[in-house]
């Protein structure tokens, strides 16, 4: 694809996408050159199908300090019209990583702020970096919370939590986002990406269109109630018994080897 502006994208394991946020000066705020590239990333991730994970970090001390949110103050005097349709543009930009049909983990390396913890709250997975700090402080900037931030966050750490979070606007620290359930894991920063990676490189290993359909069947909060729980599955498990992937799995665990699956 062409060069990248603000954000890289590297392969360091097989299956497995590494997408940077890379303007480290900024605190990888979230500028438009970096949000046309990442529009233009998961494009191309999403049309890959030797893709089968993906981890999201900064580079840096950050992960992200959230929108820039500069242009904001500079026209005090936009209307809200037009402050509405460049938000909406601006969110479905970066939430568009919620359209990929492959594990996403993100690898929250240090701040995470506003935008940028919305950013982590639309991967499926988040593991943080002891030191990192997460939050939503948006009533203290006297706005209100976006990208998704009231859906989301009640998604991940339930509604009392969210409320919490969304009306105080507090910084959690890393140990606490993980008793919150906001993150899944707490690693040490010397070996936190190679950890993540490691873990990334696992799921890429795991069968791709079984790992596919248990994320369709978790996606926003999962299945209204039991029984539409018992018809996806009764589906969707059919559908990974008809596999390939499947005998494969059967043969590997009967062999005592790691199997090799390639999604037929």
């Amino acid at each position: 694809m062409s060069e990248l502006s603000h954000l890289r994208l590297e392969r360091p394991r097989d299956g497995v996408v590494l997408l940077t946020l890379d303007n480290p000066a900024q605190r990888n705020a979230m500028s438009d050159e970096m949000t046309s590239s990442w529009v233009a990333a998961v494009d191309e991730i999403a049309a890959d199908p030797s893709v089968r994970a993906v981890v999201v970090t900064g580079e840096g001390t950050a992960f992200s300090s959230g929108g820039n949110t500069s242009w904001i103050a500079s026209e005090p005097d936009a209307s809200v019209d037009y402050l509405r349709t460049r938000m909406l543009a601006f969110y479905r930009a970066w939430l568009s990583i919620r359209r990929l049909e492959v594990p996403t983990i993100a690898a929250v390396n240090g701040h995470a702020i506003g935008a940028g913890l919305c950013l982590a709250l639309a991967c499926d997975v988040r593991y943080a970096a002891a030191g990192a700090r997460l939050g939503v402080p948006f009533v203290k900037l006297g706005m209100h919370s976006g990208m998704a931030a009231t859906f989301l966050l009640p998604n991940v750490v339930g509604e009392a939590h969210a409320r919490d979070l969304l009306l105080t606007g507090r910084i959690v620290d890393a140990d606490e986002a993980l008793r919150l359930g906001l993150v899944s894991r707490v690693v040490e920063p010397a070996s936190f990406l190679d950890e993540v990676l490691e873990t990334a490189a696992g799921i890429a290993a795991t069968a791709p269109i079984a790992s596919k359909l248990t994320k369709l069947a978790l996606r926003d909060g999962g299945h209204a109630d039991v029984e539409a729980c018992l018809q996806w599955e009764a589906m969707a498990q059919p559908i990974t018994l008809a596999t390939a992937d499947l005998q494969e799995g059967i043969r590997a665990a009967r062999e005592k080897r790691p199997p090799v699956f390639t999604g037929r």
